[in-house]
């Protein structure tokens, strides 16, 4: 018996000696920017006035935009993860692979797409090109499939037979929706909240194809670096990794203890 659990207590230092490794990795590349911060450049930022008002423009964009495509996404991203837990039709397989595409297009690819269907000589041509609904509207492609299949694998953790005991009980689908499957999904839809908003901050090839106006943080980044130089970029970079670092935190203790069930 004192053997088995030696030998699972080596395995358990393998994988944390792997999962140190990982850590690691991300860590240095992290570590390696902070390190090349100056203080200077920093000052220098926030003496220019012009540099502020770009900053600050850029901030609220970002944040804005974000924020807003991850609250349409858990509208519409919970019904479609629960018909696609639950339904059952032919062409299936192939809606799922439709909605998994962003995953897998290139983000220039995301830009061009999205201007020849929405930009002002595009099939439906609302003009979206370098406005704010363009910018949410790429956040919005890129960050689909994410709440999405986050809130399927929810609903299919969930046994059908609740479900069907709750409608023979003579609850509404509704009633049985809102009472039993929401609560029950209730943390993966945060789940699939907290990684579309992740993935709609992070996005930027998209944007410079569609929307590069109103600027979002990560153009900013990249213009700065191209016309001010690389101090100035790392400076923007260490201010936005350290918001997004806090505010992640911070919804990573809220998720954890809210307690759902």
């Amino acid at each position: 018996m004192s053997s088995k659990i030696l030998q699972v207590e080596k395995s358990l230092i393998l994988f944390y000696g792997v999962f140190s490794l990982i850590v690691i990795l991300i860590l240095v590349p992290l570590a390696s920017l902070f390190l090349f911060f100056r203080y200077d450049v920093l000052v220098k930022i926030f003496h220019t006035p012009i540099l502020v008002s770009e900053l600050r423009s850029a901030f609220i964009t970002t944040f804005e935009a974000s924020l807003l495509s991850t609250l349409i996404l858990i509208i519409v991203g919970v019904p479609a993860g629960y018909v696609l837990a639950r339904g059952d039709f032919k062409l299936k397989p192939i809606v799922e692979a439709i909605i998994d595409m962003p995953f897998v297009v290139p983000h220039p690819v995301v830009g061009v797409m999205l201007l020849t269907a929405f930009g002002s000589r595009g099939l439906i041509p609302v003009g979206i090109e370098d406005t704010f609904w363009g910018v949410v509207s790429v956040m919005l492609f890129v960050s689909a499939p994410l709440m999405i299949d986050t809130v399927k694998i929810g609903f299919l953790s969930i046994d059908v037979s609740l479900e069907q005991v709750a409608r023979c009980l003579g609850a509404s689908f509704w009633k049985t929706f809102t009472n039993i499957l929401l609560p029950l999904c209730g943390r993966s839809i945060l789940a699939g909240a907290i990684l579309s908003l992740a993935r709609a901050l992070s996005e930027v090839g998209a944007l410079l194809v569609l929307a590069y106006f109103p600027k979002t943080v990560n153009i900013l980044i990249l213009e700065w670096l191209d016309t001010l130089g690389l101090p100035y970029a790392i400076a923007v970079s260490c201010i936005y990794l350290i918001v997004i670092f806090i505010m992640f935190v911070a919804l990573r203790i809220v998720t954890r203890s809210y307690a759902i069930y």
